[in-house]
């Protein structure tokens, strides 16, 4: 899912994944990896990275498919979330022990050596199963395919957020008519809104949380506004760092004017922005994961994509992607299994979308079930102006790209370095990750495959 440990929030997004589970008419907890689908004559091993209310999810979405396909037995595994998830992969595919399907968020999967360590899908079998490139959104497709082949089937993206309390919003004089925040298109329309809604704000509560001293959010936040701006990483080649430091420290300043100007309180830890929001602040920066965390709360909450206060509408996104490791013997059943049971999981996505994530196939969005979910009818727009981390074989979740530049933003946000000193870090990072090679094929990202 892309987000830190926090106890709290994993214990009420499984309440939450309980909850919608039942709502959609699926089981709530499934089988799961025990499941021995009788009389089966197919076995498709599968392994995932969900946990929580997300687990439950794809828990009840599986038991659904072992229900309506008899013939095959899906033994699923569950990993651990983040680099020790794709280690396994990776030692896996390499030693030919590699499972039948597995899930990598997509901007991982350039740097996965597809074609080595990675197996393209058979697009004609996909579409035997219901699934095709028109059900998606074409630039989602297109980062899915590397070297004219599709390497990765999205099943969701998932993205920042800024998640609102309607009560409070109110009292502020925040809330439009029909409901939703009033809308913001500047810096200083943003932060004239936080000004008012701080004079709403029961005392205690900071204004905002936007995970200040958190490495992955600040970077995800970054790559937002950053996008908003206009701004690129590297020329087509990946050959030279375009990066522009004058719209990085825009990006810079602005992150920090929220701790400087006190609406995000340095003495509360990042995770504190959840906590604080239930309780009654009145906006939080978060993923669109915590969805059944507030709903559990029984907040009366609005979400919208991160405002577009440099004029142009992006928000941070990332999605959860179907993978087929790589088998010396890939071919026959148990491949056309593995075809039909992600096909199977993306067309049946409002289960998953009841969790807050925007199905990757588009035919959902436009269900009458969808367009019933709340907040989820407010920010699926942001699937049509995603900001994504380059294509290059260092980024994605988790990645190379965040551990290295993401406690630079941090540090600009939280005050221990000036945004012009962090952004000149940050190209220079930009500079030296350009010319590593990848350690799973000994490729730079201009001698890899990254093109589409």
């Amino acid at each position: 899912m892309g987000r830190p440990d926090l106890n709290r929030r994993h214990f009420l997004a499984a309440a939450g994944g309980l909850a919608v589970a039942g709502s959609f008419g699926f089981a709530a907890l499934g089988t799961g990896a025990d499941a021995l689908a009788s009389g089966a004559d197919t076995r498709v091993s599968y392994w995932n990275l969900f946990s929580g209310g997300d687990g439950y999810n794809m828990i009840a979405m599986l038991d659904s498919f072992r229900r309506d396909n008899p013939g095959i037995d899906v033994k699923d595994s569950t990993l651990q979330w983040g680099s020790p998830f794709y280690t396994k992969l990776a030692m896996a595919a390499a030693g030919n022990r590699a499972p039948d399907l597995g899930v990598m968020h997509l901007g991982r999967v350039t740097g996965f050596s597809p074609g080595r360590l990675l197996d393209p899908w058979d697009p004609a079998l996909l579409a035997k199963y219901g699934v095709r490139q028109q059900d998606f959104n074409p630039e989602l497709w297109k980062r899915a395919v590397i070297d004219g082949k599709l390497y990765a089937l999205p099943l969701d993206i998932h993205v920042q957020l800024c998640f609102y309390r309607k009560d409070v919003l109110k009292k502020a004089g925040l809330l439009g008519d029909d409901g939703r925040m009033v809308p913001v298109t500047s810096t200083d329309e943003w932060f004239g809104v936080l000004k008012e809604a701080r004079k709403a704000t029961a005392k205690g509560l900071q204004t905002i949380g936007l995970w200040h001293n958190d490495q992955n959010f600040q970077w995800w936040f970054f790559v937002a506004f950053y996008t908003q701006l206009g701004g690129t990483w590297f020329n087509d080649a990946k050959t030279e760092v375009t990066f522009d430091t004058d719209k990085a420290v825009q990006v810079l300043e602005f992150l920090r004017k929220h701790v400087a100007d006190g609406y995000a309180n340095p003495a509360f830890g990042g995770n504190a922005g959840a906590e604080q929001f239930v309780n009654g602040s009145p906006f939080a920066w978060e993923g669109n994961w915590s969805v059944p965390v507030f709903d559990t709360a029984k907040v009366e909450y609005g979400a919208t994509p991160l405002p577009p206060v440099f004029g142009r509408r992006a928000t941070h996104a990332e999605s959860h992607s179907f993978v087929l490791p790589h088998q010396a013997d890939r071919g026959g059943a148990t491949n056309e299994g593995a075809h039909r049971l992600a096909a199977y999981v993306v067309k049946h996505a409002r289960q998953w979308a009841a969790g807050g994530h925007i199905p990757a196939y588009t035919p959902t969005l436009s269900t009458a079930a969808y367009r019933r979910l709340r907040p989820q009818n407010e920010y699926v727009s942001a699937m049509d102006h995603q900001a994504t981390e380059p294509k290059v074989w260092f980024a994605g979740s988790t990645g190379i790209l965040a551990q290295r530049v993401g406690p630079v933003v941090v540090s600009s946000t939280t005050g221990s370095a000036k945004p012009a000193a962090a952004a000149r870090r940050m190209k220079g990072t930009l500079t030296e990750l350009l010319a590593m090679k990848n350690p799973m094929d000994g490729r730079t990202a201009a001698q890899g495959g990254a093109g589409a």
